[in-house]
């Protein structure tokens, strides 16, 4: 059932926006070589707390982190772990805040140290994919639309876009009604309204779109080995246009 958002409950899920967006601009400060993805898990756990907030995804479905944390070739959902990163590896960094029972969910991708060529274009193509479908998140417009936009784009650069995973609505539950595929026609699928309230998550891929799973039944990677970055925003769909509830811009 799709479940239209007043601009009072918008401004909640904002207030849950902002603790996130600070997150990962925290984030953003202390990766480096040698820092694990346990210990971002920790540091997240202990920011969202001193603020009053708590991961959501932490019990989802059984799912036991507070952050998904996906590195190179992996697509989302990794799990956080003890193993360093190195310089030049790819980070993908995910959460859902919960604050007051109102969601925010953005995903980031990082470099470690300096990227290659080849990495850095990727997250440069992977950011402005986002960029592009958000673009196409207004009144009278269609979900087909918003996958379309991100799918030229990134196409047209050389990458291909996860078809497997798609992104959604989301409000005081984190997975609602409808869902947002990264790809599609443009002018089909859903009517989008006031009031709705999407996550725009692409995945893209440097190799082909096919994902695997690993054997620990959630994270998924590339079935060819190649790179993938994600960049995600909780958007809503406004009268005035798309209101980006998870930005960080103004706070770099």
């Amino acid at each position: 059932m799709l479940q239209l958002k007043s601009m009072n409950e918008i401004a909640k899920m904002k207030e849950a926006g902002e603790i996130l967006a600070a997150c990962h601009q925290a984030i953003k400060k202390k990766l480096q070589p040698g820092i694990t993805t346990a210990d971002i898990e920790a540091f997240t756990e202990a920011f969202l707390s001193e603020r009053g907030a708590t991961p959501e995804q932490k019990g989802y479905q059984g799912y036991e982190y507070a952050t998904c944390a996906s590195v190179n070739d992996e697509i989302c959902h990794g799990f956080p772990r003890n193993e360093p990163l190195k310089k030049g590896d790819i980070v993908t960094i995910d959460m859902v805040v919960n604050l007051n029972g109102w969601l925010a969910d953005s995903a980031w991708s990082y470099a470690v140290g300096t990227a290659s060529e080849q990495a850095q274009n990727l997250l440069d193509v992977s950011k402005e994919a986002l960029y592009k479908g958000i673009e196409q998140a207004k009144v009278g417009g269609r979900i087909g639309d918003i996958g379309h936009a991100i799918q030229t784009y990134a196409e047209g650069e050389g990458y291909s876009v996860v078809r497997d995973f798609v992104g959604h609505g989301i409000g005081p539950s984190i997975h609602e009604q409808p869902q947002v595929p990264h790809f599609g026609v443009q002018g089909k699928g859903l009517r989008l309204k006031e009031g709705m309230v999407l996550t725009i998550e692409p995945m893209i891929n440097t190799g082909g779109w096919h994902s695997k799973l690993d054997d620990n039944g959630w994270t998924a990677r590339t079935a060819d080995g190649s790179l993938s970055a994600q960049y995600e925003h909780t958007v809503a769909i406004t009268k005035d246009g798309p209101m980006i509830l998870t930005d960080q811009d103004h706070l770099e």
